[in-house]
């Protein structure tokens, strides 16, 4: 899963940099910016999910 966010963050920074338009480029950067959070979260929770067993 954490993988599959990453990949979507990939994807938005090049849709951000083909936007022709700076307002959607604003947006997609941010989009990407927040899917790279969502998978370190994600894979900060596995890591301690380990630990507790």
């Amino acid at each position: 899963m954490t993988k599959a966010i990453r990949q979507l963050a990939v994807t938005g920074e090049r849709a951000a940099a083909n936007a022709a338009d700076e307002f959607v480029a604003d947006q997609m950067k941010s989009l990407a910016q927040a899917f790279r959070a969502q998978a370190e979260v994600m894979k900060k929770n596995k890591k301690n999910k380990k630990k507790k067993k």
